[in-house]
């Protein structure tokens, strides 16, 4: 490969991981050809982009891309595949469903969150992790839980209140 070519796709490369808010690196070799197909609809289906890539290119494009990547130099080595998501736990999921019925793939890292994680014994951890909105919405829904308690203890207050006025107004003095 030309070195036009190379700096081609790491250019490529390089744009993909700055738009990405999340990305996880794994190993897929050793799928036979209908596995990988079954691993490309899957990830087609989920709307996860998956690249096969070199390591020395991938490594370059990380290099340059706008972050602080240093903790995922070590694990490039071997086949590497890198998966794009705007969900930081759907790879994960999709890696677990699918290593039900194949070895592969197995996750060597992962940018997720703004955080690095290396380790394939991370899959669980990185299914569990939540999403700024779905942090948000939980923080909110606490938030609305007291706020909707007081709300309907006055609402029942005011029944009761209506009640005993009416009925006080109703006795003969």
């Amino acid at each position: 490969m030309k070195r036009e070519d190379k700096n081609v796709i790491v250019d490529q490369l390089t744009a993909e991981i700055n738009q990405a808010k999340h990305f996880y690196i794994a190993d897929i070799g050793g799928l036979n050809a209908s596995d990988t197909v079954a691993l490309r609809r899957v990830c087609f289906k989920e709307d996860v982009k998956l690249l096969v890539v070199k390591n020395t290119l991938l490594q370059k494009a990380l290099e340059r891309a706008n972050g602080n990547y240093e903790e995922l130099y070590p694990i490039l080595n071997g086949p590497t595949s890198i998966m794009i998501s705007d969900s930081g736990n759907k790879p994960a999921k999709m890696i677990k469903s699918f290593r039900k019925k194949h070895k592969k793939p197995e996750l060597k890292g992962a940018y997720v969150e703004e955080c690095v994680y290396v380790g394939e014994n991370l899959v669980d951890q990185l299914i569990a992790v939540k999403s700024r909105q779905e942090l948000i919405a939980d923080v909110v829904a606490s938030l609305q839980s007291p706020m909707n308690t007081v709300m309907a203890s006055l609402q029942s207050g005011k029944h009761i209140l209506a009640g005993l006025v009416k009925t006080l107004s109703e006795k003969e003095v």
